[in-house]
């Protein structure tokens, strides 16, 4: 990620983002910010650097990993998500999958650059809201001095070192990154999903609104489902006990 984002814009300072002020890179589908279907996201003038990132060996291999940590820490979310998004590929076939199917689960990812990369305080509002993103820490840095993991509900600062996973409900977990000691380096990478894709399966692959006028009883069943809809994600999720079977 160092030597790919030198001379790509994709290293040193940027301006200022919502998560952070450290250069990101998103590849991948989403949809619901003003899209008519789920689109494959437009890395423009980095094209090349997503895809030389995405096929390296090395970057497979932690997609696969914090992947099937999903899968062995939360079945149920796990198979909701190939349950949903399968279906999605087989009938879109244009969304480009960021990972062969049998290394990944998540749809969406987020390459975090350096050389000091650590995020405001925030939750990622746009994914699914029961579901866990991966965010694995990258660099060469003294994690007892910085990088923690900050989980501001639960009042927690975790020590975060580079090659650890974290699966973390980011769309309702406020949370947040200390930086670095100066000298040091820090990138992460991130996989997640879009909450917008799963409700449009959930329509039969449609918009809200012509799912109203298309399919009147499907409809009202799915106004009927919203007021208990938080419960259903609750029971995605594993207790201890089940996984300690």
């Amino acid at each position: 990620m160092e030597s790919l984002g030198t001379g790509n814009g994709l290293s040193g300072r940027v301006e200022p983002h919502r998560r952070g002020h450290f250069p990101a890179l998103n590849t991948g589908i989403l949809h619901g910010i003003g899209t008519k279907t789920p689109v494959n996201l437009n890395t423009k003038k980095h094209t090349c650097v997503a895809e030389a990132l995405l096929a390296r060996s090395d970057v497979r291999r932690l997609a696969h990993f914090a992947s099937t940590s999903f899968a062995g820490f939360a079945p149920r979310l796990y198979s909701y998500y190939k349950d949903h998004l399968d279906p999605l590929y087989d009938h879109q076939p244009d969304l480009k999958r960021i990972f062969p199917a049998r290394l990944s689960v998540f749809p969406t990812a987020a390459f975090n650059f350096g050389p000091n990369a650590w995020t405001y305080k925030h939750r990622d509002v746009t994914n699914c809201a029961f579901g866990w993103c991966a965010i694995q820490a990258l660099g060469d840095f003294d994690a007892e001095k910085g990088g923690h993991l900050v989980l501001w509900e639960l009042k927690l600062v975790v020590e975060f070192p580079a090659g650890a996973l974290v699966l973390l409900p980011s769309a309702v977990i406020t949370h947040s990154n200390i930086p670095v000691a100066e000298g040091d380096k820090r990138m992460s990478f991130t996989q997640y999903a879009p909450g917008g894709l799963f409700r449009y399966v959930d329509h039969g692959f449609r918009l809200e609104k012509d799912l109203k006028k298309e399919d009147p009883e499907l409809y009202q069943d799915v106004l009927r489902l919203q007021p208990k809809r938080w419960e259903m994600g609750l029971g995605l999720l594993s207790m201890v006990e089940e996984l300690q079977r």
